[in-house]
């Protein structure tokens, strides 16, 4: 195991920005590192996603612990720690806001792991050994949890030098620019274009307000779906505003439990196409109604159907965590829709039962076209291409 550097005690500690980007490179080597260690696995797989390599595969995840060990080793384990603290003193200096307790508990935990990726890389296992593999992998988790959460960290760092909002409008200056943008909204011409949310948890949108062929950056606070929302500046250009604004703060995500380098096995699973050239090479109607039932099996290996049902219910609870109205709106016909596809998969089930109980094979009578054509042997001369036939003029009774 690669053992951590320490700066010298004399020398310069970082600086904020300089922090924050030692975290930025350690997530961009996890998601290669990520991308490597899913390639390698795929290759272990059989076509429906079962592992048949079980060697290979536990080589792939040895060879991403050991990676990820160093990874964090090069970018982030002489100064975590400092990250962490700056961290904190940036969000005790926050507006409350509901994120913030969240947020907390991410650089509390991220300190808890960085304790013990810390004394895992002072007292390292013999290189090479079963030791160092079981060693890395039992800090797998850990340097997972800084891939995933340490952009709240660098953020909050980075808010120390990053809160240059500049004066907001005045009342009249206001009250104008949001009537104007108003105006321009029920006229179609108020084009959104960025959201984000600021440090205090207020939606911040931009948006090109179009007046008589010219058009004007404004940004909005609130949620531009329902009455309420104001004018909060206006701009040339997109990165004028991006200078003036709040700096946006990471969005937050649908289920705490997720996360991009602890994915569970994909389930085994048939694509539709597989299905669709099973019908085709099939001849018999149980050939049919297999692939059928194959679309709408439920469970852990669930068919097509099953998931594009699951896939419209997880994207209505998407659109309703937005806590916009216009999301709130979309989720219910998403969630409309999965009702549809849940009656239709009720409605393909029992037509595939039905076709499975018809005892039948299709008939003799569609009988294959070859695709090879037999070639004329070597020394045989192939016959001359007959004349074309005169065009006769057909007889009228």
């Amino acid at each position: 195991m690669t053992p951590a550097s320490s700066p010298a005690p004399d020398g310069p500690l970082p600086t904020v920005p300089e922090l924050a980007n030692g975290a930025r490179d350690f997530r961009l080597r996890m998601a290669v590192i990520d991308s490597e260690t899913e390639a390698a696995l795929d290759l272990t797989r059989d076509r429906y996603g079962r592992t048949v390599h079980a060697g290979a595969a536990a080589a792939a995840r040895a060879h991403r612990d050991k990676a990820a060990v160093e990874a964090y080793a090069t970018h982030l384990a002489p100064h975590a720690e400092a990250l962490l603290d700056a961290a904190r003193l940036v969000l005790d200096e926050l507006p409350p806001a509901r994120h913030l307790i969240g947020w907390r508990a991410v650089l509390d935990g991220l300190a808890a792991s960085a304790a013990e990726i810390r004394r895992a890389l002072d007292r390292p296992a013999a290189p090479g050994s079963p030791a160092e593999r079981s060693q890395q992998a039992a800090l797998w988790p850990h340097l997972a949890a800084w891939a995933d959460h340490s952009s709240i960290a660098s953020n909050l760092a980075d808010q120390r030098d990053g809160q240059h909002h500049k004066a907001p409008l005045t009342d009249e200056e206001q009250q104008m620019w949001t009537e104007r943008a108003q105006a321009a909204q029920r006229r179609g011409e108020l084009g959104l274009t960025e959201s984000w949310y600021a440090a205090d948890g207020q939606p911040i949108t931009l948006a090109y307000l179009v007046e008589d062929n010219d058009s004007t950056v404004v940004a909005l606070r609130g949620d531009p779906g329902v009455p309420g929302w104001q004018v909060i500046g206006h701009y040339a250009h997109e990165h004028e505003a991006g200078k003036s604004l709040p700096a946006p703060v990471p969005p937050g995500i649908l289920r705490a439990d997720v996360s991009r380098f602890n994915r569970p096995a994909p389930a085994p699973e048939v694509s539709l196409q597989e299905l669709i050239r099973d019908v085709v090479e099939g001849h018999s109607a149980g050939d049919a109604s297999n692939a059928l039932l194959g679309a709408v099996q439920r469970g852990y290996a669930a068919g097509p159907m099953v998931r594009l049902q699951e896939l419209l219910e997880t994207s209505s609870q998407f659109a309703s965590a937005l806590e916009t109205v216009q999301g709130r709106q979309i989720a219910a016909r998403l969630s409309a829709l999965g009702r549809q596809i849940e009656f239709l998969t009720r409605e393909v089930e029992e037509a595939a039962e039905d076709l499975g109980a018809t005892v039948a094979v299709l008939p003799p009578h569609g009988t294959p076209v070859l695709r090879a054509r037999p070639r004329p042997a070597v020394d045989t001369t192939p016959p001359p291409t007959p004349p074309p036939r005169a065009s006769t003029t057909a007889r009228h009774r």
